[in-house]
């Protein structure tokens, strides 16, 4: 069996992450993960230094959004992907830095940041223009992989906690973005039509959490008032191979480099992936 260990977490802004110390850059040379994938990078090529864009011993896909300083998404693996794409093929989304995928022998990775929303405003319009386009994608591409033996895996930001599991005051965030009904039962349907897997609530099926992201105001951290609504959405016969995950939540306040904590999973693939 060969380890294979992918981690995925949202930077808010890679430049500011890359110069905090302790930071991504830190983190991203001690990490043995063999792909990360990054969420709302907010950076384009020429903003960012050689350490965050060429790192030793890593292949970078960048893929920023055609609007400066919003969303962005990157994938840096360790191996040179046998395919890059981005986007999912629908015209609105296609400059909007929310989705690439790489193709890594039988397993293709993808990173994800998926809107955020707000209850009433256009933010929440987009976000649901964006679920209703990205589910049928979904479907298709996980039909296609699945069809010829390969695997897949969707990383990232999904900005839904799932159930009230995933959320530590469920309570009272029942009316907000992020755990509306409508949004929770996409998630749902996203899991049953798509045929995926949630690989670490599949690991710790009785825990609350593991949270991901925790506010930056009041306590929240060191309460761990968070919520967990970053994931690896996997086709089955990847996350049935999946032996451990883990929540790299920062020992203290101070040493956070994001509001997002990465979320790390170990499989252990046999010769056919």
């Amino acid at each position: 069996m060969k380890r294979f260990e992918i981690s995925t977490v949202n930077v808010n802004g890679l430049r500011a992450a890359a110069k905090k110390d302790p930071g991504f850059v830190g983190w991203l040379g001690s990490t043995d993960a063999d792909v990360v994938c990054l969420q709302e990078t907010r950076a384009l090529s020429e903003q960012l230094p050689g350490s965050v864009l060429e790192p030793a011993g890593w292949h970078v896909q960048l893929c920023p959004a055609a609007a400066k300083g919003r969303a962005g998404v990157a994938v840096y693996s360790r191996r040179e992907p046998d395919a890059v794409r981005v986007g999912f093929g629908v015209a609105e989304f296609e400059g909007s830095g929310r989705y690439v995928e790489v193709d890594l022998g039988a397993v293709t990775v993808a990173s994800l940041y998926l809107p955020s929303g707000e209850v009433g405003t256009e933010r929440q319009e987009e976000k649901e223009r964006f679920m209703a386009a990205f589910l049928p994608y979904l479907e298709r591409r996980s039909a296609q992989v699945r069809g010829v033996g390969r695997e897949l895996v969707v990383c990232g930001d999904w900005n839904i906690a799932h159930t009230e599991a995933d959320l530590k005051n469920w309570r009272n965030n029942r009316k907000n973005a992020g755990f509306l009904p409508e949004e929770r039962a996409w998630l749902g349907q996203v899991l049953e039509r798509a045929e995926l897997a949630d690989v670490v609530r599949g690991l710790y099926p009785d825990q609350a959490g593991p949270y991901s992201w925790w506010s930056y105001r009041g306590r929240a951290f060191d309460n761990d008032a968070g919520w967990r609504i970053d994931y690896q959405m996997a086709t089955a016969g990847l996350a049935e191979r999946a032996v451990s995950g883990r929540v790299e939540r920062a020992a203290e306040h101070g040493a956070r480099w994001s509001d997002h904590a990465p979320v790390s999973v170990v499989y252990e693939l046999d010769g056919g992936l």
